[in-house]
C-alpha cells in the first residue's frame, strides 16, 4: 500500500485502484498507464514537480496527452518563472520514484495546480505512488486533498 492509497483510505475517499504490468523500457509512464488501462489519454493525468525563482517547489497534474507550459504554472503559482525539478529534488520531496509520483501522500505538501480540463470530468486516474499503479477519483476529491486549484497549464 502506498502513502497515496493510505490517505484515500483514511480520508475515506471514493476511489478504484488500477494495476498493470509497468514495461521498464517505456519512454512515457502516463501514456503507458492509459494504454494498459485502456483509457483516455484525457481522463489520465500526470505529476510533474517543478521548481520556481525561490527554489520552491510545486506540483503540476496535467493530462498525459498534453505538455506542461512552464510560463502558465508560473502565471497560476504567482511566481516570474518555474522549471522542471531535479529528480533528486523530486524524490526528496515526495517520497516517491520518478514515474510514479502521485499528487496523493507526499512527504511534503506542496502548492498544487490541476489543469482545468479536469473540473469537467466525473473521474480522474493519477498515479498511486507506484509504477504500475493508477487511482481513479473525482477531480473535486484530488483538489480537494491536496489544496489544489484549477488553471491552464498546459502548451496549447
Amino acid at each position: 500500500m502506498t502513502p497515496a492509497i493510505t490517505l484515500l483510505l483514511k480520508e475515506k475517499i471514493k476511489h478504484t485502484v488500477l494495476k498493470y504490468e509497468h514495461d521498464t523500457n517505456t519512454a512515457s509512464y502516463g501514456l503507458e498507464a492509459a494504454e494498459k488501462l485502456e483509457l483516455d489519454v484525457d481522463q489520465v493525468f500526470k505529476t510533474l514537480v517543478v521548481c520556481d525563482d525561490n527554489k520552491k517547489l510545486a506540483v503540476a497534474i496535467v493530462p498525459v496527452s498534453q505538455k506542461l507550459s512552464e510560463k502558465k504554472m508560473a502565471k497560476a503559482l504567482g511566481v516570474k518563472k518555474v522549471a522542471m525539478a531535479n529528480a533528486d529534488a523530486v524524490i526528496a520531496s515526495t517520497g516517491y520514484v520518478l514515474g510514479g509520483v502521485s499528487p496523493l501522500g507526499q512527504k511534503k505538501r506542496l502548492a498544487s495546480v490541476i489543469h482545468k480540463s479536469a473540473e469537467g470530468l466525473a473521474t480522474m486516474h493519477v498515479s498511486a505512488g507506484k509504477r504500475g499503479l493508477e487511482v481513479a477519483l473525482s477531480p473535486a476529491d484530488l483538489a480537494l486533498l491536496t489544496s489544489a486549484k484549477f488553471a491552464d497549464i498546459s502548451v496549447n
